[in-house]
């Protein structure tokens, strides 16, 4: 604050000798003065400025903080005056919405019963002119039209319920049929594993009547049951299965070998031969085995054994 005051107190030293400069004067003693005055004046106007400067480099805070300071109050006294005001309006717009939605509401409720009572007065007149016996015709007609419509919905869904039922019975008994096949297809897949692993006849025909069992009328198991009879040595028995199994599949051609073999055994040459062309002609891979087979060995003496395990290679040839 000193500072400020010795500023203020140079500037009015400042304007003093240049308003004596301005005024006219004669003498040459004032010019002298006011020249001394200037001189003294301009010094201590720089000597001011060089306080000036170092009291603005020293100051810490703005000097117009009290100035921005009563401007932020006017702002928020006029940013409060204002929600104040638009307080006062929104209070007074809900106010309005809320009562004209009252007026509405009662108006509405009005017309409700009024309406309601219109129609009590329809329905009593109408009562009155038609009469409650027509009243309780109407309603026993209404009854009785439902009551046999729900019949008929009855019935259908009751009949489309027992078609379900037996279709789910159906087919629950097929998936058993089909769940208990499937058991016998694992078993007997299993007894044919085991069968060819026996090493044992008489262990293997116990395997295959398991299998028979299952399957009655399999021709694979009644022929590899011929099979092993054969290597036992019961041919007749042999002979029996085979025929069994061409009872019931007559192109199985397994059935025809082992019947020639059956009958080789036996001396019946020309029957065993029969019953091996008819294999060959069955399936060619019989004529491999008819090479191979021990058995068969009694039937080279036949003129027509050699044609029938040859002819396939014969032909073969040919057409090459």
């Amino acid at each position: 604050m000193r500072r400020l005051s010795a500023l203020l107190m140079a500037g009015l030293l400042l304007a003093l000798p240049s308003a004596k400069a301005q005024s006219p004067s004669s003498d040459t003693t004032a010019a002298s003065e006011a020249a001394v005055v200037v001189s003294e004046s301009d010094q201590l106007r720089s000597e001011q400025r060089q306080e000036l400067r170092q009291h603005v480099q020293q100051l810490q805070e703005p000097l117009y903080n009290p100035f921005i300071e009563r401007y932020m109050i006017d702002e928020i006294k006029a940013l409060r005056s204002d929600m104040e005001r638009q307080r006062v309006e929104m209070i007074r717009e809900i106010t309005d919405r809320e009562l004209k939605v009252a007026n509405t509401s009662i108006s509405y409720a009005t017309d409700t019963v009024t309406y309601f009572f219109y129609l009590i007065a329809a329905a009593s007149s109408i009562l009155l002119i038609v009469g409650w016996s027509s009243i309780r015709e109407i309603r026993e007609r209404v009854q009785s039209i439902a009551d046999e419509k729900v019949g008929k919905l009855v019935q259908e869904y009751e009949e489309r319920l027992d078609r379900v039922e037996k279709e789910l019975l159906r087919k629950s008994r097929i998936i058993q049929e089909n769940q208990h096949e499937l058991e016998i297809t694992n078993e007997v897949q299993t007894l044919w594993v085991k069968a060819t692993q026996e090493t044992s006849w008489e262990q293997k025909i116990r395997l295959y009547d398991r299998i028979l069992e299952l399957r009655p009328d399999n021709p694979e198991a009644l022929t590899y049951k011929a099979d092993a009879a054969l290597e036992l040595n019961q041919h007749q028995w042999a002979i029996s299965l085979c025929n069994r199994a061409l009872t019931v599949d007559p192109d199985s051609g397994h059935a025809y070998f082992q019947l020639a073999c059956a009958y080789a055994d036996l001396g019946a040459s020309r029957i065993a031969l029969d019953y091996l062309k008819q294999a060959v002609q069955i399936s060619d891979e019989y004529r491999e085995q008819g090479r191979q087979e021990q058995r068969l060995l009694s039937l080279s003496q036949e003129p027509d054994f050699v044609s029938v395990l040859t002819q396939q290679q014969e032909g073969s040839s040919k057409e090459d």
